[in-house]
Parts: structure tokens; sequence; C-alpha cells
């Protein structure tokens, strides 16, 4: 038989004070509530309250895959070497993937992820088309070596983690599955409690060709994103957009000094034009040891994300290497640069005639310079990060702008892990051919701070009733007599109904009870005093709203009952 839980032998150590470590609202709050406690950089342990909400988002997730057909398992979390050095990734994932060898002198890692453990699994079992498609998944710790852990569950080193790996005899079984996980992941957003996007994605270290992010909007997200009320969304790393450009100031070539301070803001101050009217010039040396001048609008920044899959891992020229190849920092240009210099220019200027660029000669530009005529563009390509004002590439309204914490990732992986695993089966025309793989995560534990950012107010934290630790907080203001027998009543009678109940029977003033239920932030809390008990009545609140109302005692169950259930998703 369920029993509600006493506060008294509740193991949540409240904190009086923000921790002076904790930047976010969510890493606060789940210190101050008493919830997580930091172990060393980028480790925490879950306390009680977490742990139940945790588990809360877990059967969400476990409800969702179940009814796409996903099966839940788990591999080890140790990982040996041999199979990611077979999937290329052991040299090229970086350091924070944490290699360490055991008394045999047996290289392994420690997962970050588990797409080669599940290749490697199903290589030599999943033989024949007919038992395709087949997903697997698990929910396990993963662990990334992260330079700089921060905002506490938002960017740790351990941290829980559902992953999934679909097997598909082709690319369109690859694609059903990956929608199928798609809008499972919306669901799941929408049953925790999150307002997030779908936002299209850079595929990172995990690879593919396609990929979407669910990014719960937060203004202390970490990921800046571009939006279209149209639908359309992405993170600003992967973004398209149409970028407006503005002619510069004449259709000459010609010199004009310009004793600025070398930027375009102060560039664009002094002519009395607008940055759009600028082009920005980025020295960079490529993978390949090139040296490339790349040339953008002037209101925009360079993508490192789509440079290095331009140029590769690049680094920023040194004023030496500018030097060597005819360059002056803050008046670089494409006219006057040794031919060495590769140009490449954002593709968002093609049809631009007039350009104002730097002369390579410290308090100069050159204005009315034109491609093809005065200078010449090796390449043009995708180099500009999207922002606010440029229009969506799918209806052509000026996108918004927001930042958001990602929650989860999906991604066709095609056959990028099993030929280079040699995982294959045999296709109904007898011949052998390589899984079309996706997959899928979701981070369960920044998922629980996601909703903590989302969910919080000047007093505490606002849990939705869907994955909130407990449902209702009964508050008896006398822990003896008839307050206290209306209060047990209460409680017995609501958890008899299935509602999940935590009575504060602890020794403390009013006013301790009612801020620590606050920073808490269970979705009802039932005051039962002892004037309102004389009246037959208890005062029940809504955290979200604040709204009170005083409830029959004997309605009391029904009441919540009620309203509990029907916000449970």
């Amino acid at each position: 038989m369920k029993k509600y839980m006493k506060m008294s032998q509740l193991y949540s150590p409240t904190l009086k004070e923000d921790p002076a470590e904790a930047e976010l609202a969510s890493h606060k709050l789940l210190l101050r509530a008493g919830m997580i406690r930091k172990t060393a950089a980028g480790l925490y342990s879950y306390l009680p309250l977490a742990w139940r909400s945790l588990l809360k988002i877990e059967a969400v997730i476990r409800d969702e895959m179940e009814g796409i057909g996903a099966q839940e398992m788990l591999v080890p979390m140790i990982v040996p070497a041999e199979i990611w050095q077979d999937s290329g990734r052991w040299d090229v994932y970086g350091p924070e993937l944490l290699r360490l060898r055991d008394r045999h002198e047996r290289d392994f890692v420690v997962g970050p992820t588990h797409e080669e453990t599940f290749v490697d699994l199903v290589k030599n079992e999943l033989r024949s088309y007919k038992q395709l498609p087949v997903t697997l998944y698990q929910i396990q710790d993963k662990f990334r070596d992260e330079m700089r852990p921060r905002f506490g569950l938002m960017r740790g080193r351990e941290f829980i983690m559902k992953d999934a790996y679909s097997f598909d005899a082709n690319v369109e079984g690859m694609q059903k599955s990956y929608e199928d996980q798609k809008e499972a992941y919306a669901r799941i957003c929408e049953r925790c409690g999150l307002k997030a996007l779908p936002v299209v994605a850079d595929s990172g270290q995990i690879g593919g060709d396609t990929s979407v992010e669910y990014m719960a909007l937060a203004e202390a997200g970490e990921a800046a994103l571009v939006y279209c009320d149209c639908g359309y969304a992405a993170d600003v790393e992967a973004a398209r957009a149409d970028i407006a450009i503005e002619e510069g100031p004449g259709t000459e070539c010609e010199r004009i000094e310009t004793p600025c301070e070398g930027s375009i803001e102060s560039l664009a101050v002094f002519l009395g034009i607008s940055e759009r009217a600028c082009r920005k010039s980025f020295a960079i040396i490529a993978e390949d040891e090139t040296p490339v001048l790349c040339l953008l609008p002037g209101d925009h920044e360079l993508n490192d994300v789509k440079a290095e899959h331009a140029f590769g891992h690049y680094d920023p020229m040194s004023e030496e290497q500018m030097a060597e190849y005819g360059l002056v920092k803050g008046y670089m240009g494409p006219i006057g640069a040794d031919k060495r210099v590769r140009v490449v220019a954002d593709v968002s200027l093609r049809e631009s005639t007039s350009w104002l660029i730097g002369a390579n000669e410290a308090g100069w530009h050159i204005k009315g310079a034109r491609p093809g005529r005065d200078f010449e563009v090796d390449e043009w390509l995708d180099l500009a990060s999207a922002k606010e004002g440029d229009r969506c590439p799918k209806c052509g309204a000026p996108l918004k702008s927001a930042r958001g914490i990602e929650v989860s990732q999906v991604f066709q992986l095609g056959t990028k892990y099993s030929e280079a695993m040699g995982a294959t089966f045999m296709d109904e025309d007898g011949k052998e051919k390589p899984f079309q793989m996706g997959c899928y995560g979701i981070g369960v534990s920044r998922t629980l701070a996601a909703v903590v950012e989302q969910h919080h107010d000047e007093h505490g934290i606002v849990w939705p009733v869907c994955v909130a630790p407990y449902e209702v907080e009964i508050i008896p203001l006398d822990a003896k007599g008839e307050v206290w027998d209306a209060a047990e009543q209460i409680a017995n009678e609501l958890t008899e109904a299935g509602i999940e109940v935590v009575v504060d029977d602890r020794k403390e003033r009013p006013g301790v009870k009612f801020n620590d239920a606050d920073l808490m932030g269970y979705p009802y809390q039932v005051v039962c005093g002892k004037r309102g008990i004389k009246n037959g009545v208890v005062e029940v609140k809504e955290r979200a709203t604040g709204e009170r109302a005083d409830v029959a005692i004997a309605e009391v169950a029904s009441y919540l009952a009620n309203r509990v259930i029907a916000e449970r998703k």
C-alpha cells in the first residue's frame, strides 16, 4: 500500500542562499531545493526529489518508445577501443573522449555515445532483410570530459541519456524510423511540460547528413537559434537564410582614405553608411595549410561550423602570417593580396556589384570594387551565420531569434558506421548491403534542468504535474490535534486516490514551511490551519498561478484528484 512521505523523513537538505558557483536558475534552484549535490566539476548526485522527477521523465520516454516499437536494452558503459578504431572515431573524436587502460594494458573508452557498440552488437546477428527494421535503445549514464563543465546539469561531464539506434534495409525505411523518432521526441517534450522547437542542426561529431534538435526555449540557453512563424527553425550553426545585401558607395573602383579604427562599426560611422553596405574580411589558414580570405556582408559573422565544413580545422591568421600574404589587419581585402591567398565569398554577395573592401594598407579602403572586374572570387560558399531580420529561406518573412537548450537530437546516419565497421545484411536480391542507420538521443538529466529553466519564478521551482517529484504538499500549521488529524486524513485520501503526497510535519514556523513549499515547487499546496479546520475547510493553493480556494475537508481528495489526473500527460 502506498504511503505519503513526511518531510521530517525526506532527504532534501535545502539551502537558504544561492550557491556562489551557480549561474543559471535551474542550477541555483536544484541545489537550493535539495535536489542535487556537486561531487566534483561536472559530476552531480541526484537526491531523492530529483531522482523521482528523472524517473518520471524516463517513464514518458519509455512509453513513447514502446509506442513506436523501439526495444529497450543496456550495453556496457566501458567500450573496447577496437570498435572505435574500426569506426574511425578513436583518432578524431577529441579530448572529450575519456580513454583508459585496464591492468592488461588494453585500451577502452568511457562511452560518450554508443553508435559503435550497437553496430558491433548486431552486425553478426541481424543477417537478413526479413529481420529489419529494428530499433534498439537504452537509458544510461554517459561521460564526456568537458574542458569547462558549467551550468549544473546543462553541461556536465557525467549525465543521463537515452540513446536509440535504428537499423533499416533501405533509405526509405531509415527515413521512416527517423520520422517516427522525431515525432515521438516532440511528444516527449510536450508531455514533460517543455515548450520546444524542432530546429535544423549540424550533425557534429555524430555524423550523418540530416539532423534535427529539439530546443527548449530559454533565455539562459547556450544555443542561439533563428525561427519563423511559418515553422522554419534552425540552430545558427546550421541555419540557412536569405541575407539582404546593400550595395556599397560608388560604382568605380577607387581608393578612399579611412582614418578610423579599422573595424566595420567605425568604418560605417565614418562614411555615414550602414554596416550592411560594407564587406567584412576574415583571414584563416585552412586544414590543408592554404591561406584563405573569407568575405562576408559587413553586418554578419563567419559561422565556425560552416567554415569547418568548408576548410576543415582552421586557425585565424596571425599578424605575421597576414604580413606574409600581403594582408593588413583591420584593412583586409582581396585587391593587393598575395596570389597564394584563396578568396572565398559568402553566396549572399554573388549578385552584388559595388563592394567596400579593405585596401590592404592601414587607413585606406577601396569603394566601388566589383568581383570579376577588379578582383576574382575563387569560390562562393555559405559562410555567414544567420541572424534576426534575415529572410526565412522557406517563406521569405523576417527571421526571429531566440536562445534554447538542446534537450534532444535525431540523426540520419545512413551507412556511415555500418560501412566503416563491416555491418551488413543479406538483402532480398541476395546481395550483402550495409545497414541504413539513424541515431536518436535525449539528455534525460538535461531535460530535468530545462524544465526548471522554463518553470520557475522568484520564489522557486514551479513543477508541471507530469514531472513533479510529488504532486501535492500538505502543510499543517500545527503538528498535533485536530489540525494534524485533518492533514493526515487528507493525505491518506489523496494517496488512496493515486496522488503522490508529501506532508510537512516538521516543527517549523509557518513562514519556513511556506518558503520551502514554494522553493521545492510542488504543483498543489494544502494549508491546514486551526481557523479553517473549525469551519471545516482547508486552503488549496495552485503553485503555478498562486490561486487559492477554500475547499471542504471532505472534498479535498476529489477536488485535487480530478485536477492532478487531468494534468498528467
